[in-house]
């Protein structure tokens, strides 16, 4: 290949690593947002503190995911964000719903912090749930039917259930005692529909998208990949094992949450190798999408600034604010 062709798949990895670590990191605080509505007004707490030094600029990797589309691939951010514009408008609307609930629930008088807290609740599900119905209809192509929209639903609701037991695995990292112990059981009822949806999700999307049937069941591609599906569903089988073990309460409380990022890495692989060469599947390629070899060499530069600064300060608030969370305190 030459770098005119390599430059393109270059932004195309990065626009996917961009949205992957949005997922894993934005994903647990949205699920600890959908999980406070089975708490008490005590155990709320304890969850907001516990991701309140990170949802923040956990939101900085939707934002450069949504740059490089704009800047790298404008052709396909059109048609994109043409075909999602309500979903998009829904999910910036949850977002800024969210983010003026996480600040009012701290200043608002008793009465008051109940509304914030639901509104913080609705937010955080909304958000989840356009997400997963922009990641439907993008890889069904945006076509039209019943079939596709239901399609689109069930994505949706899988999303949502994945966030949430992310949001479940993250509290057993950073709380103790009894809400440690509810989050053991939240993650263990979230499990279930994120096995259910990912088991539908692979059997439909064959059927809702020719092109991903072509490439998953042809010979002898369907052998060289069964070890991403093997390896999702080993992922999922040691996480449900490891959360009726009660060393997940003690030096093993990380386990789980890596175990769910194994199982995303495998569905991302599955979903990157699904849609290369394409930007918009069955429509357009990553080179018809993307700008200028010269824009992008440009954009290259800057992408090799910020991305790695994102990173470091990310990993440095992670490594700050790591072990148990303490009781949440406004001065």
């Amino acid at each position: 290949m030459s770098w005119d062709q390599i430059v393109p798949l270059i932004f195309m990895g990065l626009l996917g690593f961009a949205l992957f670590v949005y997922v894993v990191l934005d994903g647990f605080d949205l699920g600890v947002g959908i999980l406070m509505s089975r708490a008490n007004t005590e155990e709320r707490n304890t969850m907001v503190a516990s991701i309140g030094p990170f949802w923040d600029a956990n939101e900085t990797w939707l934002v450069l995911g949504i740059g490089l589309l704009l800047v790298a691939f404008p052709k396909a951010n059109s048609i994109i964000l043409g075909n999602l514009y309500l979903p998009v408008a829904f999910m910036l609307i949850a977002l800024i719903l969210r983010g003026v609930a996480f600040d009012f629930r701290v200043k608002a008088r008793a009465q008051h912090q109940l509304m914030w807290n639901y509104l913080f609740i609705f937010g955080s599900t909304l958000a989840s749930l356009t997400q997963g119905w922009m990641l439907g209809r993008y890889v069904t192509g945006f076509a039209e039917g019943t079939q596709y929209t239901l399609f689109a639903f069930a994505i949706a609701l899988a999303v949502t259930s994945t966030y949430t037991l992310l949001g479940a695995c993250w509290l057993l990292i950073k709380t103790e005692g009894e809400l440690q112990i509810k989050a053991v059981q939240w993650a263990k009822i979230a499990w279930w529909p994120v096995v259910f949806g990912m088991i539908l999700i692979s059997l439909s999307t064959p059927w809702v998208s020719p092109v991903v049937r072509d490439r998953w069941f042809a010979l002898p591609q369907f052998i060289g990949l069964l070890p991403i599906p093997l390896a999702t569903a080993a992922s999922l089988i040691a996480l449900r094992w490891f959360l009726g073990s009660t060393r997940v309460r003690g030096h093993l409380c990380w386990l789980p949450f890596c175990l769910l990022i194994g199982a995303l890495i495998m569905g991302a692989l599955g979903l990157a190798y699904s849609l290369y060469p394409y930007a918009i599947i069955g429509q357009m390629t990553v080179w018809q999408a993307a700008s200028s070899t010269e824009a992008l060499n440009v954009l290259l530069i800057g992408a090799a600034i910020t991305i790695p600064a994102i990173l470091c300060y990310t990993a440095f608030a992670f490594w700050v604010f790591r072990g148990k969370v303490r009781d949440l305190t406004y001065g």
